[in-house]
């Protein structure tokens, strides 16, 4: 590589000055690209939504503000064990993602990472997540993070994922698992409060995944994956969208008596979960009006649900500073 001096002719010492400067812009973005990759395969979207029903559980648990350190510990902890989980399902389903529109840009089908790699890494970051939360939180707490992380991995990517329409609804049981973690790194027990906080991210996960999947029917259909949308018409799963977003509403008002909790909570509760089920209802109807796909707008509800579930467990979180 050379440069042009103000004579217009060739410097040696711009080739000797350039060089190293080009090499190492060229090893940074590979490095960058490297980074991406990794950080990709733990799927930090989701990482996100499962931290949403840990840390309020945690304010609901101590009955106002924890200790900041528990609640940073906690977080590192259960962010390390969803990462986990997540590469674990990168490595098992790269063959599905490299089929899916949605999914084929992720880090193993574009052999960004190899899978012996993304499996080390998951395995890594599993022990990592179990030991971190074992010294820093406590024993309980890790082992129902490993418990899920077991079950996601297992049970739903390796058995139920490809097998049955009702994948989702058992294997969604993985990621009821953070109001416990929450509940259990403030109190060191169980209790009944976040066992309905449980029950109610197991009833919101069909909505909030089958309105994903009537938007990407055709890449679940391609794939293989015997998503609800893809072996039932869309009327039909409309109503058993409808009918868990009634359960799920009707599970989070049971929380107001046992927490229990102030007016804030059972009133964001009330509202938020109309909204929920309105958004249900205009699905099945555009549903029953013979709309498919995109044209059923599946991605409103989907996007709500996510609007829904935050501000449900916001709310939990909240009402015990108000009273």
């Amino acid at each position: 590589m050379t440069s042009i001096d103000v004579s217009g002719t060739a410097s040696a010492d711009d080739t000797v000055t350039t060089e190293p400067v080009a090499v190492r812009g060229v090893v940074t973005a590979r490095w960058r690209d490297v980074v991406s990759a990794y950080v990709g395969l733990t799927k930090p979207r989701i990482i996100e939504l499962l931290l949403v029903t840990t840390v309020p559980v945690m304010f609901l648990a101590a009955g106002g503000v924890p200790p900041l350190l528990l609640v940073l510990s906690t977080l590192v902890g259960g962010c390390l064990a969803a990462a986990s989980a997540n590469v674990f399902n990168c490595v098992l389903d790269r063959d599905i993602d490299e089929q899916m529109r949605r999914t084929r840009r992720r880090p193993l089908p574009r052999h960004a990472v190899s899978p012996a790699a993304a499996t080390a890494f998951g395995f890594v970051l599993g022990l990592a997540a179990t030991l971190w939360l074992g010294y820093f939180v406590n024993w309980m707490s890790a082992l129902l993070a490993l418990t899920a992380n077991v079950f996601y991995v297992f049970v739903y990517t390796m058995i139920l994922k490809r097998r049955t329409s009702q994948n989702i609804v058992w294997g969604g049981i993985a990621g009821c698992f953070p109001p416990l973690i929450g509940w259990t790194a403030v109190t060191g027990s169980i209790a009944l409060a976040p066992f309905i906080l449980f029950a109610v991210v197991f009833f919101w996960t069909p909505p909030h995944t089958w309105a994903l999947a009537l938007r990407y029917r055709e890449d679940y259909a391609g794939a293989g994956v015997p998503m609800l949308p893809v072996v039932k018409e869309a009327p039909e799963v409309a109503r058993q969208i409808l009918v868990y977003s009634v359960l799920t509403v009707a599970v989070s008002l049971a929380l107001w008596p046992i927490a229990p909790t102030g007016w804030l909570y059972p009133l964001v509760a009330a509202v938020a979960g109309a909204a929920l089920i309105w958004e249900s209802v205009g699905l099945l109807r555009r549903a029953n009006a013979g709309l498919r796909d995109a044209a059923l707008k599946p991605m409103r509800l989907f996007h709500w649900s996510n609007s829904y579930l935050a501000l449900l467990f916001v709310a939990a979180a909240v009402d015990p500073l108000l009273f």
